[in-house]
């Protein structure tokens, strides 16, 4: 037969990847509206949704991505073989602060200019221009690892129609004044120059000193701190309200003269947040320098002292210290400290110091006038009074929403339970602009700027989360009435990964509960992270990064979807390694000669008849190697029901090399051989191959379309073919 000459050669991937995927986009199938419109998928029939969670639109795949794109392939295949509606959304994050900076790079070196100096229009000109040409290079990595999202409703962050959802959601927060501006102390970068959110942050640890003081020889009690530039900016000193060793100094005002130039107004005050076993047990308070301290101020009424600017630079009266870099601050202090035997102790610590993810810069806190969402201030919502963060916990704790592994639920609740206000404004360019104008004292928020002359827009940017916050709904058409958000609104599933749980999930349950007033999604699936095979997690630094992409050219993309899946179960991290990829390329290489050996064993009769084969007139002994597989089947099936694909594809993988390929192959070459009921044999044969090629295709979907496309009774796409059991 003509077809099986290709079954002759040794399967090369990368001669027949990019034509499968090719050949899937061309059928249109990875869009529910066209399988309904075949008669695939039947018009009532339910449906499974899911997003992609958006890529940054300049980044590049990596093993991380490569094992979350695996994961929900996984489960969009199964769905669509299960007859569902199946919708699987793709879209990219304009993710502005690192596409900002990148660009900024670029026309440094190219131009030696900044963004100032080609002013606000002309830079977003080239930002735009940047992320169109690399938008192309992310969305053709993603389609290499074999995913079938609907490239039809693909979604960007920063588009029109996103941007008219994030108009809307402000400007509804705005009205129920839960968004408000205010001046608070923010995470700030010095070298960006914008406001960043906590999870921008990166912890480096760094060694340090600790050092233990008075503020005067008159002053009653000691403070330990590594930062002692930043005391020039205290209010008072923290104890706890049972520390015997300062309850008598409690109420105390002290009045300090010089501490280094600077004139302090030290109040003693006691507070249940303060360690007493920490260093002395008392806490030099920094009001305006600190988030912790900021909300102590805020229960003692202590007012906030700006000593640190923009710039990371000193802004205080003493001629010592104003204007200098806050680490040569630092010197400066601690030697007039030892000049004036105030210095008690000095030791040397390792301490974790936070740094912008995308510049590096060192984050000063600082108080800054921003926009926030209030997470604490009640509204009404179907006649009664929440709060958006008793909007956040009751979907968990109503189980309207299920996290995968349940222990993550925990994790939420207690940081939704100490959620502060969140701060979405950023003093870049690139983003959408803050949709408020001023004229004078008058303020005005709407989707449209005003008609009438004089009002200026606020020039901050959203932080990204914001628009991604909306991603369930925004992608399906919403604040517009669509069918798309009628039909698979909120979504069955989100898949990511556990370490942004709370950044970005918990965001979209506030936003959507918010907005819509459904959930978004049902399901939460976290993956966990991927690391070498010591078990480190996989960096740049330590050079031992593993590019998916160039694993998918070595050892085919389908080795690199198993070696990721199999054996990680939700939640927990999986290691990686050439020889894992290595084992699923012969893996791979078994499929493909188990696949040419049956086809060869049963091209005669096919030739003969130009029938399918019937498996009712199969021997006993067939019979029950075929019940014996229905309930492994049934098992695999119970497994893809309920997220155990670690565990379905390591079945699948076992039943195939050791069962099928190493038993039932070899007894049947016998039986083929001697004319022992050859027939049967060869039912069986293809009986088998045709559904461990359908139960295989979610997890290995290009070898699996190949060989289908290879059997002389296959009319179709395998992707479309039916999952042979149904719970």
């Amino acid at each position: 037969m003509q077809e099986n000459e290709e079954l002759k050669k040794p399967y090369n991937p990368t001669a027949h990847e990019d034509l499968i995927y090719k050949k899937w986009e061309e059928s249109g199938f990875f869009n529910p509206d066209i399988c309904i419109e075949k008669g695939i998928t039947s018009e009532v029939a339910d449906y499974f949704s899911i997003v992609l969670p958006p890529p940054n639109v300049t980044g590049t795949l990596h093993m991380g991505s490569a094992f979350m794109l695996a994961i929900e392939d996984v489960m969009v295949r199964y769905n669509r073989m299960l007859g569902k509606k199946t919708l699987w959304i793709p879209g990219t994050d304009h993710a502005a602060i690192a596409t900002q900076s990148k660009v900024e790079k670029l026309i440094q070196k190219e131009e030696g200019k900044n963004r100032h100096d080609l002013g606000r229009d002309e830079f977003l000109k080239r930002v735009e221009k940047f992320a169109k040409e690399n938008h192309d290079t992310i969305v053709t990595q993603i389609k290499k690892m074999g995913c079938s999202l609907d490239w039809s409703r693909e979604a960007f962050t920063l588009d029109e129609k996103r941007n008219l959802a994030v108009k809307t959601v402000f400007k509804k927060m705005f009205d129920d004044k839960l968004i408000y501006r205010g001046f608070r102390v923010v995470n700030w970068d010095p070298k960006g120059q914008t406001t960043i959110s906590d999870d921008e942050i990166v912890y480096e640890e760094r060694k340090a000193k600790f050092y233990t003081f008075k503020y005067s020889k008159e002053f009653p009690i000691a403070i330990s701190t590594t930062r002692p530039e930043t005391k020039v900016g205290d209010t008072a000193v923290a104890v706890h309200p049972d520390d015997a060793r300062y309850k008598k100094y409690v109420g105390q005002n002290f009045e300090i003269e010089d501490f280094a130039g600077e004139r302090l107004s030290i109040k003693i005050i006691a507070d249940k947040e303060v360690d007493p076993e920490f260093g002395t047990g008392a806490l030099g308070v920094t009001p305006a320098h600190s988030q912790i301290d900021e909300g102590i101020a805020q229960r003692h009424n202590l007012s906030l002292k700006p000593v640190i600017n923009e710039y990371a630079r000193m802004s205080v009266k003493s001629p010592l210290l104003n204007e200098k870099k806050v680490t040569e601050a630092r010197e400066i202090v601690v030697d007039w400290l030892r000049e004036n035997d105030l210095m008690i102790k000095e030791e040397e610590i390792s301490q974790n110091v936070s740094t912008a993810e995308r510049t590096g810069g060192v984050i000063e806190p600082l108080p800054k006038l921003q926009w926030f969402i209030n997470v604490n201030k009640e509204f009404e919502k179907d006649g009664a009074k929440v709060t958006l963060k008793k909007l956040m916990l009751g979907v968990i704790e109503k189980e309207e929403i299920n996290i995968i592994p349940e222990r993550f639920e925990k994790e939420y609740v207690r940081w939704i339970e100490n959620l502060r206000d969140w701060c979405i404004s950023r003093q870049i360019w690139y983003g959408h602009q803050i949709p408020v104008y001023y004229r004078g004292d008058e303020i005005y928020c709407g989707l449209e700027a005003p008609k009438e002359d004089g009002w200026t827009q606020d020039e901050d940017t959203l932080d990204t989360w914001f628009s991604s916050g909306l991603w369930t709904f925004s992608t399906l058409g919403w604040p517009e009435k669509t069918d798309d958000f009628k039909n698979y609104h909120p979504t069955t599933i989100l898949e990511t990964g556990y370490d942004i749980l709370f950044f970005w999930v918990a965001r979209m349950i506030l936003m959507s509960t918010y907005a819509t007033g459904q959930i978004p999604f049902k399901k939460v699936y976290l993956h966990g992270l991927v690391r070498d095979n010591q078990g480190r997690k996989i960096s740049k630094s330590l050079g031992n990064n593993i590019d998916p992409l160039d694993m998918a050219m070595k050892y085919s993309a389908d080795s690199v979807r198993m070696a990721l899946i199999v054996g990680t179960g939700p939640g927990n991290d999986t290691k990686i390694s050439e020889e894992k990829l290595k084992a699923y390329k012969h893996f791979a290489n078994k499929i493909w000669n188990a696949s040419r050996f049956v086809l060869e064993q049963t091209s005669d009769i096919f030739e003969v008849s130009k029938m399918p084969f019937d498996i009712s007139e199969l021997n006993d002994k067939d019979n029950k190697i075929i019940e014996e597989y229905e309930k492994i089947m049934k098992d695999i099936t119970s497994d893809m029901e309920n997220y155990r694909f670690y565990l379905a594809a390591d079945k699948i993988y076992h039943y195939f090399w050791h069962t099928f390929a190493d038993i039932i192959i070899e007894d049947c070459k016998k039986r083929i051989k001697e004319g022992d009921e050859a027939n049967s044999a060869k039912s069986l044969l293809y009986h088998l191959l045709k559904e461990q090629l359908k139960i295989l295709h979610p997890f290995m979907p290009f070898i699996t379309e190949k060989i289908w496309s290879l059997l002389p009774d296959s009319k179709g796409l395998l992707m479309i073919e039916k999952w042979p059991i149904s719970n």
